[in-house]
């Protein structure tokens, strides 16, 4: 896990001014209580590395629970913990065929969270990377 850095100069201002507008434009953006509360969890369950490898299994195409295991090398308990979580959160849903229960991702919204996200990460500088990696 990365530790976060100490203050730098860059995270104060040196002086106490507000902008009016810009705290205006702030508020204005600032989500409602249950709505940050509902994105936090969704980004909380993106923050466990498993939960985002089972997504990104899944952004493959539909999986069953001992497809999931075998790719992550997991056993099916644990996976289906993880899906269980994943489903309540409405990021995974699943589909019974016979003995079989098959699990894709709920939509394209879910595929895009990984997408940008691997975007973000795949364009951040090598100095900035190692600073994070020694961090």
């Amino acid at each position: 896990m990365r530790s976060i850095p100490l203050l730098s100069d860059l995270d104060t201002c040196d002086i106490d001014h507000v902008h009016p507008e810009g705290v205006w434009r702030a508020r204005a953006a600032l989500p409602g209580a249950e709505a940050a509360s509902d994105l936090a969890a969704l980004f909380g369950a993106l923050g466990d590395p498993t939960r985002v490898r089972l997504l990104a299994a899944l952004a493959a195409g539909p999986l069953c629970v001992c497809d999931l295991a075998a790719a992550l090398g997991m056993t099916q308990s644990a996976v289906s913990h993880q899906l269980r979580l994943l489903r309540a959160l409405g990021l995974v849903r699943a589909r019974r065929e016979g003995k079989l229960v098959w699990y894709a991702l709920d939509d394209d919204h879910v595929r895009a969270l990984l997408a940008v996200g691997a975007e973000h990460i795949g364009h951040r500088t090598p100095a900035r990377k190692e600073t994070e990696r020694s961090a």
